[in-house]
């Protein structure tokens, strides 16, 4: 051999082998790398199951989510229809004394057919009627047991048509508001017959 193809063949054994191309190292590759290819295998049966017990994660949280949301809606309405209840119960409860007050003009009027009684007649009876519109009507107790869920006690005093333990008379008047009570009615109960 000459000196040239000694040379050549040096070179030539000298050279890095080359590896096979991933795609062309088949079932060779995956022995020679015991590392690779498994392991990669194995990592992405690993990240599956994440992935599996990620998907009803999220749709129990948007279930939840979404539970939350219609309460929230829930709560949200419950909270305006009682803070109109509120407000609808602290205006007509300011109007109560005015009624109160017609009522006694009314009532201690010595000139029913006077202009200026007619004028206060109208006004009390447009404002009776506006309380009945919004849900107030005022309710009776004479005669009846007392009732301290709607009834104040201011006095007791004998009374002999009445029987004991019956409102003899009504000082105040009562108002409800659909299921509520608006204001207490003040009334005296009977005592009984007067001893005498």
């Amino acid at each position: 051999m000459s000196g040239k193809d000694k040379k050549a063949k040096q070179e030539e054994s000298e050279r890095p082998e080359k590896t096979p191309a991933p795609d062309d190292a088949g079932d060779a590759g995956a022995e020679k790398e015991p590392d690779g290819t498994a392991a990669e295998e194995a990592a992405g049966q690993e990240t599956e199951k994440p992935e599996a017990k990620a998907e009803p994660d999220w749709k129990d949280r948007y279930a939840r989510l979404l539970a939350d949301f219609d309460n929230y809606k829930k709560r949200a309405a419950r909270d305006r229809e009682d803070t109109f209840r509120f407000v609808q119960a602290e205006v007509l409860g300011a109007i109560l004394p005015a009624v109160d007050n017609l009522g006694l003009a009314l009532a201690n009027a010595k000139d029913r057919d006077d202009e200026f009684v007619k004028g206060v007649r109208l006004v009390n009876d447009g404002l009776l009627k506006t309380l009945k519109d919004q849900g107030a009507e005022p309710f009776d107790c004479v005669g009846k047991d007392l009732d301290i869920e709607k009834m104040e006690a201011i006095a007791t005093l004998p009374n002999d048509e009445v029987p004991e333990g019956k409102v003899a008379i009504e000082s105040k008047r009562g108002w409800m508001l659909k299921d509520k009570v608006l204001r207490a009615a003040q009334v005296v109960v009977s005592s009984g017959k007067a001893n005498g």
